[in-house]
């Protein structure tokens, strides 16, 4: 069955099967078709997260190289702003703690492909409409809260998609199709599909289902109970009718995709924490730019609050901007001082490295920033200043489910919306503080008082104890056939 026009038992209108068929065409218009073109692949090491780990980057080459290791585990993916790349660090760092090789595919990396093509012009347009939502309350209104919370959750959107990664097919024909595949975004997990693979786990993000994230043919993973009853009934999917629902055994709920080497110290950090807090230590603040870098006046603002506590040795501030120099550039121009008052840790790997290894026991103040133009440091960095930091600010993206305490900041597209309901119920992170002075309002309270961190803290401890961050473990052992 053609899973443009029948997606779970439930038929796609003429007219949106019809669309589908339309865009596959316009895009093979724009960027051509290699259906008939074999891609020769190969394994090279992850110079980044190699050594923590143990990543393999899948390439293409001249000649194919067989990949048959026995314990490999593909990970497919996209770069789509920082929260694909994330959860399959989480997955990757999972699967090689259960003594597996992570082998990393991502389609978006593959220029020369079609599908590659496809996505990387999809990516820059929702790039763009991260940037303008920030810029234009209008268009954020009118246009982009509602295509990101009702737009992408229609199934005559998944049935537009399913076309679409028909042609990201071509890149899979050298994979050995019995590996199992695991993937961190509906279009390799549906190309995975097409491709004849025999496993394929698609991990869906965030707490708002949308029928964006469905690859029929594919075990569906979710983060949170309310997301599986949401995804199980395809809720809101069909504005005028009752959908069949998703059969048993292709969705689980499994808890939050968190890394191994976050989750192994969650006691051990969160007790640290605790203890800065009890013998009133600098509070260690991390601020952290999404891969569309879109926030810059609400990261303006934050910083302008806190110079006067980090002047004062009362605040210490870590700022990733990841692999975005343009944000860094603006916040200087915004704040002057700022430039003179930092400690750089631009393109520096090693120092970035050590820094993060030297705040687990040691004391630190000050301001220090980090930029890393390749994009596995960017991300991982936060991975590693994560551990000894006593509050991450961030919008209410993936990170949203990670067991640190978290100021969340206004959202970027309505999806976001949902990620800090869950936190704020779980008791690790902050409810949605929509604007600057909320937001303010929020890091005061939590610098000055001890029972918001002491709290945060106490709940994480208590929800690793039940499991909650355990997911990335259960979707590689669903990867592997196994009952979790």
């Amino acid at each position: 069955m053609d899973k443009s026009k029948m997606i779970f038992g439930n038929e796609i209108s003429d007219r949106a099967y019809k669309k589908a068929i339309k865009s596959k065409k316009k895009f093979i218009k724009k960027f051509g078709d290699d259906s008939n073109k074999t891609y020769n692949l190969t394994l090279e090491d992850n110079p980044t997260l190699k050594p923590f780990i143990g990543v393999k980057n899948i390439v293409t080459q001249d000649e194919n190289e067989k990949l048959d290791l026995d314990k490999g585990i593909i990970i497919g993916n996209i770069r789509m702003g920082f929260g694909h790349y994330r959860i399959s660090m989480a997955i990757a760092s999972a699967a090689y703690s259960m003594g597996y090789t992570p082998l990393w595919f991502d389609l978006n990396s593959f220029k020369e492909t079609t599908g590659g093509k496809v996505i990387d012009h999809l990516n820059s347009l929702y790039s763009l409409g991260s940037r303008l939502s920030q810029r234009f309350s209008l268009f954020n209104k009118l246009y982009w809260e509602p295509l990101n919370s009702e737009g992408f959750k229609k199934l005559s959107y998944n049935a537009n998609d399913q076309k679409v990664s028909e042609l990201m097919t071509p890149i899979y024909t050298k994979l050995p199709k019995e590996m199992p595949f695991i993937a961190t975004h509906a279009w390799p997990a549906q190309a995975a599909v097409h491709a004849g693979f025999k496993r394929v786990v698609n991990v869906i993000p965030d707490n708002w289902p949308m029928a964006l994230h469905l690859a029929e043919g594919s075990i569906h993973t979710v983060q949170t109970p309310s997301s599986y009853l949401g995804y199980k009934t395809l809720k809101g999917m069909d504005k005028e009718k009752i959908l069949n629902p998703i059969p048993d055994d292709k969705l689980y709920n499994v808890g939050h995709y968190i890394d191994h080497e976050l989750v192994k110290n969650i006691e051990k950090d969160s007790n640290k924490r605790l203890e800065r807090i009890k013998n009133e230590k600098i509070k260690r603040i991390l601020l952290t730019v999404g891969g569309a870098g879109a926030q810059r006046k609400i990261f303006t603002e934050i910083i302008k609050n806190l110079l006067p506590r980090i002047k004062k040795d009362k605040a210490t501030l870590f700022i990733n901007v990841g692999d975005h120099k343009n944000v860094w550039e603006g916040l200087i121009e915004d704040i002057p001082e700022l430039n003179e008052l930092s400690n750089k840790y631009f393109n520096d790997w090693d120092e970035t490295i050590n820094f993060s290894k030297k705040a687990l026991d040691s004391d630190v103040s000050g301001i220090h920033v980090f930029y890393h133009k390749d994009i596995f440091q960017a991300v991982y960095a936060t991975n590693l200043l994560m551990r000894s930091s006593d509050l991450v600010i961030t919008k209410p993206s993936e990170l949203s489910f990670y067991p640190v305490p978290k100021l969340l900041i206004k959202r970027i597209g309505g999806h976001e919306k949902w990620g800090a309901i869950r936190s704020s119920e779980i008791g690790d992170g902050t409810i949605e503080c929509e604007s600057v002075d909320k937001t303010i309002q929020m890091l005061n309270l939590m610098l000055d008082s001890k029972d918001i961190l002491t709290s945060f803290n106490e709940n994480i401890i208590n929800a690793n104890k039940i499991g909650i961050y355990n997911g990335a473990y259960k979707v590689v052992e669903l990867s592997l056939n196994k009952d979790i």
